[in-house]
């Protein structure tokens, strides 16, 4: 069992000031503390207040500036967005963006994509927010249109949303074939069926008890019918632990954390709501991270 750490928020004490000290600090905890990778969500406001994090009025950072500072802050842990919504950037410019990060981070890099949720960061900041079923369209377009880039090849692209006529990404990534694509979400139909035909990896939210099995028997399925090996796909999902006094203990964590690996899970990734805290970094150097490195995957 791999574990990665989410960074959801950027509210930290001190205000704005300390946000890239402070990250470059947390960052390297985790490193040490033995966390296999490292996220940030890819909005431009902060998710409602409703979820916890604060809501538009609580700082937000653009993903892929964070995830370049964070690559110079460490050296081993791999980086990626959890997840992009697929109407903020154009495929070229996410395959150059994921790609830069890669070249310069030695071939950390993940991309994670998704169809997008967050109408008031949309509209309120006057980027392009399709109907549901419209930004499924792009997502597989933009899946298409990412491997055709990072192929190599530089026939020209043209599909109903992108045209590329010199589809030329140099440099190309120095992970080969290309840097792991996340496709995130359950949704059984659409989005496991996109990461049966075009992902490295899938990410399920915050899974209730029994969940990621169930996602999984979809997923195998449609990997069946679309003849791609099941094992050939990352299996990752999102927790949200609280190690504060009076929440969660580690054992607790380590409890959750063999839930998902029974279930199927290879890859659990953690956020936590005060993470600056260094002690809990610690916590899961000591109690956690060592007490789940020996888990296996069960079958789904």
């Amino acid at each position: 069992m791999r574990v990665g750490l989410q960074l959801p928020s950027f509210t930290f004490p001190d205000g704005p000031a300390v946000i890239g000290p402070t990250l470059e600090e947390v960052a390297q905890a985790a490193e040490e503390a033995g966390f296999a990778s490292l996220w940030v969500m890819d909005h431009f406001f902060q998710v409602p207040e409703e979820t916890g994090w604060g809501g538009p009025e609580a700082p937000m950072l653009e993903a892929y500036t964070t995830l370049g500072f964070l690559a110079s802050a460490t050296r081993r842990m791999r980086l990626g967005a959890m997840v992009g919504g697929v109407h903020f950037r154009s495929p070229a410019i996410v395959a150059k963006a994921v790609t830069t990060l890669d070249v310069l981070s030695g071939g950390r890099a993940y991309l994670g994509i998704g169809a997008g949720w967050y109408r008031r960061e949309a509209d309120g900041l006057g980027l392009p927010f399709p109907a549901l079923a419209e930004r499924f369209d792009r997502l597989e377009e933009l899946l298409l249109a990412l491997h055709h880039l990072w192929s190599g090849d530089r026939q020209p692209f043209r599909g109903r949303f992108t045209a590329m006529a010199e589809p030329i990404l140099s440099p190309m990534p120095l992970t080969q074939p290309h840097p792991p694509i996340m496709i995130g979400g359950g949704g059984e139909r659409r989005t496991l069926r996109l990461v049966a035909l075009y992902g490295d990896a899938c990410n399920f939210l915050v899974p209730d008890p029994g969940e990621s099995r169930r996602k999984l028997k979809v997923l195998r399925a449609h990997c069946t019918r679309l003849d791609r090996d099941y094992d050939a796909i990352e299996k990752t999902a999102l927790l949200e632990v609280d190690l504060r006094p009076g929440r969660q203990r580690p054992a607790d964590v380590v409890a959750m954390i063999a839930q998902q690996a029974d279930e199927g899970i290879e890859h659990v990734i953690v956020n936590m709501p005060d993470v600056h805290d260094l002690a809990h970094l610690r916590a899961f150097a000591t109690d956690i991270v060592p007490a789940v490195a020996t888990l296996g995957r069960a079958a789904a």
